[in-house]
């Protein structure tokens, strides 16, 4: 396994994932407001716009598309189905607690820094308006661009490519999923399961990217 931890080879580029590592994105914060009753809350975000669901955004169909065929399965939900695209910024609450300042120290060692994300390509442009730290990436590998997710090897070789193509071993991958840290440690990135910026800045100490 690729761990940042057991490798000797300095680490010269990171690469963040966004969602659930900077940006702090629940779908149910938003049909919190929705859907009042918790366990129906719970049945909708299981079946109807569930993960499984969303991963089309990710790979490139626009909300409107990938409402089409779940409106027609559940007529009555169409104004919840809708509003997952509607109202998106709602699933958001800024940035994940203590992440923003490890980014800033990053900066302040002139770090190369680049983002990886399984991301629909339709809010895109404005979340960059809207949530200034994604300013900080040099370049940003958006898989609703690309229309190829995270853990397909595709996009981390499309993600090499827009580094510049470094050597695997000197990019540092961030990321909350087991799947993409597997996918990236397989192509010989070092990497990072993120759990907690606490955790995170460890390991950037540990590597000598902050101090």
């Amino acid at each position: 396994m690729n761990k940042a931890q057991d490798y000797d080879v300095p680490v010269k580029i990171v690469l963040f994932d966004l969602g659930r590592v900077l940006l702090d994105w629940e779908p149910e914060r938003l049909y919190r407001k929705l859907i009042p009753d918790a366990e129906v809350r719970a049945s909708f975000l299981k079946n109807i716009c569930n993960m499984a669901w969303h991963a089309n955004h990710d790979a490139g169909l626009s909300f409107a598309e990938n409402a089409v065929q779940l409106i027609e399965n559940y007529p009555d939900k169409a104004s919840l189905i809708k509003a997952w695209g509607a109202r998106w910024f709602e699933m958001f609450d800024g940035y994940i607690e203590g992440v923003p300042t490890l980014i800033d120290k990053l900066q302040e060692r002139n770090v190369p820094l680049f983002a990886l994300s399984n991301m629909p390509s339709d809010p895109w442009q404005d979340m960059k308006t809207h949530f200034p730290y994604l300013q900080c990436f040099q370049d940003v590998i958006v898989s609703g661009d690309e229309k190829c997710i995270k853990p397909d090897e595709k996009i981390y070789q499309i993600a090499l490519n827009r580094l510049g193509q470094p050597r695997a071993d000197t990019v540092l991958f961030i990321d909350d999923s087991q799947a993409n840290i597997t996918a990236a440690e397989k192509i010989g990135m070092q990497t990072h399961l993120f759990t907690s910026s606490q955790g995170l800045e460890t390991a950037l100490i540990r590597l000598n990217l902050i101090s």
